[in-house]
C-alpha cells in the first residue's frame, strides 16, 4: 500500500481475475492481382459483395485472384486482402501535363498530392491504378446561371445552382461553390455507359470552407474522403482558375472560363490508365504486409495461383517466421489440368522445387472448375483458398483442433469438377509426400481427403489439426502470460500462472482437443539462476488428440455353435 502521511483509511483493488483469452483462428490473408482497388494496402473484406465493391467484378485478367478470395469468403467472413500491382501500372488522369503517375492508395495521395496544387498533375485522377480508370469521366459545373444549370444534362442529380456558401460570404469571398459528377462514360464499372457513379454537390474552392456540420467542404478533401472512383488533383481549368482555387474563404474565386465552356460545364475524360503485368516481386511486396504479427492478426494465408518463388517466400517469411498461421498452397495449373496421367510426377517435381519441410504449410492436389457468374463462363481456380476455407468452417462447427478433412467437414463448395481426381494409387504416392488429395466420389461430392502438413519429420505436427491446436495454445497463453511481465518471480506469481493456464487446458481437453496436460511453473524450472537472469519459465506438456486416417474393419465368420466370448476373450 502507499505510505500515508496522516491518519485515514485507504482502499485499493487487486485484480486477480485474469483469464486466458480467446484468439482469432479464422482470419484469412491473401495477396492477388486485381484490376481496381488500393495497392499495397490491407483491406478487410467480409463478403463477396464487399470484394466486388472494393476490387470490382472479375474479368479475363484477374479472375483467379478474385475467385480465390471469393471462395474463401464462401466459408467465412474475415479476410484481409492486399492488391499487388506493378509500378508501371498508372492511374488514368484528366488533362495532365505529366502523365504516367501511379497513386497506389490513399496514403500516397494524401502525402504527395492532397496539399499540392501543381497543374502538371491534371485536374482529376482515377482513384487507383489501372486501365479501368479510363472509363471515368468527370463533369464540373461552375456557374451561378440558372438557365445554364437547367440545360445541363445532369441537373437532376443536384438540388440547384452553385453560388457562394454562407461561410465564404461571411469572410468576404465569393463564387466558391461548384458541382462535381463522376460518370462511367465507358460503362466498365456499372455496365451501362453514361451512368452517374457519384456526385458531390455544392463543394467549395476555399481551402478552409466548412459545411453546416463543421466538416471540411473544400472539394479536394470532400472527394478524398468520399469518392470511390477519383481523386482531385488541382483546379480543372488550369489557365483561368489555378491562381485562386485552394485559397482562403476571403477570396473572390475564379469561375471556369465561360468563353471556353459557355454552358458552365467542363467535361474531363480520364485517360492514360495502364495495367502492367504483376510480377513475383510485386506479390512478395504485398505479402510483406503480413510478416509482422504484432501489426496484423491473421491465421490462414492462401496463395492463389502464385508460383513456386512466391510460395517459398510466403513459407519462409510469413508462415514459418510468424509461427502463428498456416499457409495453403496448390500446384501450378500446368501440373494438373489436361495432364493425362502425368499429374503425380508433376506434383513431385513441384514439391522438389520447394524447401518444403514445415508444419506451417498445407498443400493440396490441384484446381477446380467453377462458374463465373460475372462473365457467364467457367473458370479453373486453385483449391488452396477452399482448403483454408474448410478450416474456417471447422472452427465454426467444431474447433480449430478438429480435422477439416473428410465427409463431415471437408466438402468443397462451388465446384463443378476437378482438374485431377486422384485415385487410390495416386493418393498412395502424393499423401506420404504431404500433399492432401481432393477427390470426387459419386454420391459424396468433392471432398478434401487428407489432413497433412508439409512437415517431413514424422510427428504429431505433420497433421493440420495438431498444428492449429498448438497455434491456439501458444497465442492464447502467450497473451495471458504477458501480464506477468515485470512482476516478481516468486512462488505467488508462479502459482498464479499455473492457476491461469490449467482451466484453459481443462476446457480444451473437455472439447476433445487434447488427451491430457500438465503445467509446471515452480522452483524446479524457475531456479535461482533463472530468477537472477530476470526470466520466467512455464513448461506446458500436452498430449494432442489425433485424427483417424486409417480404418481397418475385420469381419470374422464363425461356426454356429461357437460362443463369441471364446474367440474375443
Amino acid at each position: 500500500m502507499a505510505l500515508q502521511l496522516s491518519p485515514g483509511v485507504n482502499t485499493s483493488e487487486v485484480d486477480l481475475t485474469t483469464v486466458v483469452p480467446s484468439v482469432s483462428t479464422s482470419a484469412g490473408a491473401f495477396v492477388g492481382s486485381f484490376n481496381w482497388g488500393p495497392v499495397n494496402e490491407r483491406m478487410l473484406i467480409d463478403s463477396e459483395i464487399t470484394l466486388a465493391k472494393t476490387f470490382t467484378a472479375p474479368d479475363g485478367d484477374d479472375f483467379v485472384s478474385f475467385f480465390s478470395a471469393a471462395n474463401f469468403l464462401a466459408y467465412g467472413n474475415n479476410l484481409t486482402v492486399v492488391r499487388a500491382a506493378n509500378t508501371a501500372s498508372n492511374n488514368a488522369v484528366a488533362n495532365s501535363l505529366a502523365p504516367g503517375i501511379q497513386i497506389a492508395n490513399a496514403d500516397v495521395y494524401q502525402y504527395s498530392f492532397l496539399t499540392v496544387d501543381n497543374n502538371a498533375y491534371g485536374s482529376f485522377a482515377a482513384r487507383y491504378p489501372g486501365a479501368l480508370g479510363n472509363s471515368i469521366q468527370v463533369q464540373v459545373f461552375d456557374s451561378a446561371n440558372t438557365t445554364l444549370f437547367n440545360s445541363w444534362s445532369l441537373k437532376n442529380s443536384f438540388a440547384g445552382t452553385p453560388t457562394t456558401s454562407d461561410s465564404v460570404t461571411a469572410a468576404g469571398g465569393a463564387n466558391d461553390q461548384f458541382h462535381i459528377a463522376v460518370v462511367d462514360a465507358g460503362g466498365l464499372f456499372s455496365g451501362v455507359k453514361g451512368t452517374v457513379l457519384e456526385v458531390f454537390p455544392f463543394v467549395s474552392k476555399a481551402i478552409d470552407a466548412k459545411d453546416p456540420l463543421g466538416n471540411s467542404n473544400y472539394y479536394k478533401n470532400v472527394v478524398f474522403h468520399n469518392s470511390h472512383f477519383v481523386q482531385a488533383m488541382c483546379s480543372p481549368d488550369n489557365a483561368n482558375t489555378h491562381a485562386t482555387w485552394g485559397q482562403t474563404s476571403n477570396t473572390t474565386f475564379a469561375r471556369i472560363d465561360a468563353a471556353t465552356f459557355p454552358l458552365g460545364v467542363m467535361t474531363l475524360t480520364l485517360t492514360g490508365g495502364v495495367d502492367a503485368a504483376v510480377t513475383d516481386a510485386d506479390l512478395i511486396t504485398g505479402w510483406g504486409l503480413f510478416t509482422n504479427k504484432e501489426l496484423i492478426d491473421v491465421s490462414l494465408a492462401f496463395t492463389g495461383d502464385a508460383d513456386v518463388t512466391v510460395q517459398q517466400w510466403v513459407i519462409d517469411n510469413v508462415a514459418t517466421t510468424r509461427k502463428d498461421l498456416v499457409a495453403f498452397i496448390s500446384p501450378p495449373s500446368s501440373n494438373v489440368i489436361n495432364q493425362a496421367g502425368f499429374e503425380t510426377v508433376n506434383i513431385q517435381n513441384w514439391l522438389g522445387a520447394l524447401a518444403r519441410s514445415s508444419s506451417y504449410v498445407v498443400a493440396d492436389s490441384g484446381w477446380k472448375y467453377q462458374f463465373d457468374k460475372y462473365n457467364n463462363t467457367y473458370r479453373w481456380i486453385p483449391l488452396n483458398a477452399d482448403i483454408a476455407g474448410l478450416c474456417v468452417n471447422t472452427d465454426s462447427v467444431r474447433d480449430p483442433w478438429w480435422s477439416p478433412a473428410g465427409y463431415n467437414r471437408g466438402a468443397i463448395k462451388n465446384a463443378v469438377k476437378l482438374a485431377w481426381n486422384p485415385n487410390q494409387t495416386d493418393r498412395d504416392v502424393i499423401y506420404p509426400m504431404g500433399v492432401n488429395p481432393v477427390i470426387s466420389q459419386q454420391g459424396q461430392g468433392i471432398v478434401l481427403f487428407g489432413d497433412k502438413t508439409l512437415q517431413a519429420k514424422p510427428s504429431a505436427f505433420d497433421r493440420i489439426n495438431v498444428r492449429r491446436l498448438f497455434i491456439v495454445l501458444e497465442k492464447s497463453i502467450a497473451l495471458a502470460a504477458k501480464y506477468s511481465l515485470f512482476e516478481f518471480n516468486d512462488a505467488f506469481t508462479q502459482a498464479q500462472f499455473v492457476a491461469l493456464v490449467e482451466p484453459f487446458l481443462r476446457n480444451i481437453k473437455g472439447r476433445r482437443g487434447i488427451y491430457d496436460y500438465k503445467v509446471v511453473c515452480d522452483a524446479t524450472n524457475n531456479t535461482p539462476q533463472v530468477v537472477d537472469s530476470n526470466q520466467f519459465v512455464g513448461d506446458i506438456y500436452v498430449k494432442p488428440a489425433r485424427s483417424i486416417n486409417f480404418i481397418q474393419l475385420n469381419f470374422v465368420a464363425v461356426r454356429t455353435g461357437v460362443s463369441f466370448s471364446e474367440i474375443t476373450g
